[in-house]
């Protein structure tokens, strides 16, 4: 009698795996249900069996002349495959056979259903894809209609479907009819890490993520050199690919604060260690677009199990969150004015309060219930191709 063979599952990212928290978290799942190949920029992630690595310098969306002519003339069916990171994974994969494919993200949904083996589909929607980057003009104009299109085409399509909260969902299943599952950026539960003592002399803000432009990070550097003594802000910052002349900048803007110190960008999993030496974790994007309106990020979560302290600015998710379990507080706005002043007006005392409540709430907040939405999508799509 010989054992069943596990099935082959393929998980595309157009992102560095590595560095890419949900996906990583992703695959802890996956690897549990099969022998995993992924397909992503960068080297090949520890969980995975096998992998497809695709050229950094390659963009995951139409770039070139022809590709955008096809993009402002609305020939969509004709450019879904243009992409140059999509022509050079499509080229890779050849014929290679698999049971199931997981799509991160709306972008990847063209190339999912051309690979070989009919697998089962399953699209984890980090975000509201037709909204990704609708604060710039050209993308607006060129590139929403087209993911637009992609989610309508596509997306009735799949196997299962997954995003990150409940409003976001909402949008999935009004404008697409996609029934949406919830899988929050929410990590594991540490429960070796305590809230840090809080120093009366010196509040210290921290804040990580990616150095991208539109993040605002300009202002939360403001901020601090606003409040003056007593008060420090790190930085742990990923640069991104695409915005040196901005990273060189931003480098520019921090050396400037004698406050503000940067330190090199550390991994997912040994993130809330570090962060658990401050006490505060700030946050302030615009609602430039309606994902930035709807976040729910995974600072959010790196910030509750390191025991932190909340200082955002106003979001509809973040907000709901931070409210209910007396988290933190919210900024009036966005400015390096409105972080000031909501900083300005809480004690020592305050601070101890709000890391006790993270800490209090930090199991409650943890990846649990997303890993049981995450095995359970997966047996279901392993337990149809066995019917």
């Amino acid at each position: 009698m010989t054992d069943t063979p596990r099935p082959r599952i393929l998980c595309i990212s157009f992102s560095d795996i590595r560095s890419d928290a949900r996906v990583l978290r992703q695959l802890e799942v996956l690897t549990g249900h099969g022998d995993v190949t992924t397909l992503s920029y960068g080297e090949r992630p520890d969980a995975a069996v096998d992998h497809i690595e695709i050229d950094r310098a390659l963009p995951s969306l139409p770039q070139t002349i022809p590709g955008v002519l096809k993009l402002a003339l609305r020939r969509f069916r004709s450019v879904a495959l243009d992409a140059p990171a999509v022509k050079a994974a499509r080229a890779a994969l050849g014929t290679r056979e698999f049971d199931i494919v997981v799509a991160n993200e709306a972008r990847a949904l063209p190339l999912a259903v051309l690979v070989h083996g009919s697998p089962r589909i399953w699209c984890d929607l980090h975000e509201w894809a037709p909204a990704e980057r609708s604060h710039v003009l050209s993308w607006r104009l060129l590139v929403a209609p087209f993911m637009n299109w992609v989610c309508r085409t596509y997306l009735p399509e799949v196997d299962a479907a997954t995003t990150v909260n409940a409003s976001i969902a909402a949008l999935y299943e009004e404008q697409y009819g996609v029934p949406t599952e919830i899988v929050r950026n929410a990590i594991a539960y540490l429960p070796d890490l305590s809230p840090s003592l809080v120093a009366p002399e010196c509040i210290r803000l921290v804040h990580s993520g990616g150095a991208v432009p539109g993040r605002n990070i300009e202002a939360i550097i403001d901020a601090v050199d606003l409040l003056g003594d007593g008060y420090t802000l790190d930085l742990y910052l990923i640069p991104s690919r695409q915005a040196e002349q901005y990273w060189r900048k931003l480098n520019e803007r921090i050396e400037a604060s004698p406050r503000t110190a940067l330190h090199p960008a550390v991994s997912p999993t040994e993130l809330p260690k570090t962060l658990n030496s401050y006490d505060l974790g700030v946050y302030l994007l615009p609602p430039h677009t309606p994902n930035h309106r709807l976040m729910l990020p995974n600072k959010f979560f790196d910030f509750v199990q390191g025991r932190l302290g909340f200082v955002f600015g106003p979001s509809v998710e973040t907000d709901r969150l931070i409210r209910e379990h007396d988290l933190g507080v919210i900024a009036d706005g966005y400015t390096a004015e409105d972080l000031a002043d909501a900083i300005r007006r809480l004690s020592t005392d305050d601070v101890r309060r709000f890391k006790q409540k993270t800490d209090d709430v930090a199991e409650l907040l943890s990846s649990e219930s997303d890993v049981a939405v995450e095995h359970g999508v997966i047996a279901r799509l392993i337990a149809q191709g066995a019917s």
